[in-house]
């Protein structure tokens, strides 16, 4: 990668890490600070989308309701940049306590604002 994209690449790693950060602390603000207020995704546990901020917010809140010590964590995240675009992809694990986990795969759309990133679209699916 040319040196403005490992920038980008290394800024949006950031963020995901920052965003793991803050879930696993049970911070809704820090867990959506990376989101777009247009933002719509898929859920790995609900068919419906996810349309806005609000929404976003009572389906983390739903989680850390139904496994108050969830635990959260993404590996081999991977972006790739596209002008004002970017796709980053990783493999997740929610830790639910109790040893019991679920694995999935994750991607996350983000698009410039100015001079930040944020999240457009996110869809997660379980592993099988």
């Amino acid at each position: 990668l040319h040196r403005l994209g490992r920038e980008v690449c290394e800024a949006i790693l950031h963020l995901e890490r920052e965003q793991a950060a803050a879930i696993n602390r049970g911070n809704l603000r820090g867990a959506v600070q990376m989101f777009d207020k247009s933002f719509v995704g898929f859920s790995s546990t609900t068919h419906g989308r996810i349309r806005g901020l609000a929404a976003l917010g009572k389906t983390f809140q739903h989680y850390w309701q139904r496994a108050p010590k969830m635990s959260y964590r993404i590996e081999q995240p991977r972006v790739h940049v596209s002008g004002n675009s970017a796709v980053a992809t990783f493999y997740w694990t929610v830790g639910l306590g109790g040893g019991r986990t679920v694995r999935g795969r994750g991607t996350h759309v983000f698009a410039r604002k100015g001079k930040t990133w944020r999240v457009v679209h996110e869809h997660f699916s379980r592993a099988h």
